[in-house]
């Protein structure tokens, strides 16, 4: 605790967003996980293709999923 005081009020914020934003970033991505392998697709292939885009560019997958699929409801 006594490194943060050290740091000041400019520190200090910049360790909680080095924090709060990938822990926030994480928990959107395992929730467009979650959605993806939820969802009914039209085509089987389409939540295959989906899975691999969400898994493989991860968060920028799983903001690309938001917006075409989920966001369409």
């Amino acid at each position: 605790m006594s490194a943060l005081i050290g740091l000041g009020m400019v520190g200090i914020v910049l360790m909680i967003l080095l924090v709060i934003i990938p822990l926030l970033a994480g928990i959107f991505w395992v929730w467009m996980i979650v959605d993806c392998a939820q969802r009914t697709f039209k085509d089987k292939n389409d939540k295959i293709v989906w899975m691999l885009v969400i898994l493989l560019i991860n968060v920028a997958g799983a903001l690309i999923y938001y917006f075409i699929i989920k966001r369409k409801r």
